[in-house]
């Protein structure tokens, strides 16, 4: 089954800065974040972005190291999500 979310916004992750704390996994009010199994330069895991992110910013909020950047579109957009993310 696939489908479409309206979003306002997006955000990008540095997971190169990332310690792999995940408060910002709890923190997604849409759940759109999860841990990855790989593991950046420090040898963490790190969060990954799946489709429909709102671009809210909490993940941004209550991350210590500065790894989320928050992008607001100029109106709303409809993305497609796919089978595997519903």
């Amino acid at each position: 089954m696939s489908g479409t979310v309206t979003t306002r916004g997006t955000v990008t992750i540095d997971v190169e800065l990332c310690k792999g704390c995940e408060l910002c996994i709890p923190a997604c009010p849409v759940k759109v974040l999860t841990m990855s199994v790989a593991r950046n330069d420090r040898g963490e895991r790190y969060p990954l972005l799946e489709p429909g992110c709102t671009g809210c910013g909490a993940c941004y909020y209550v991350c210590p190291d500065f790894c989320f950047t928050i992008y607001q579109y100029d109106r709303p957009l409809e993305v497609a999500l796919e089978a595997e993310s519903i």
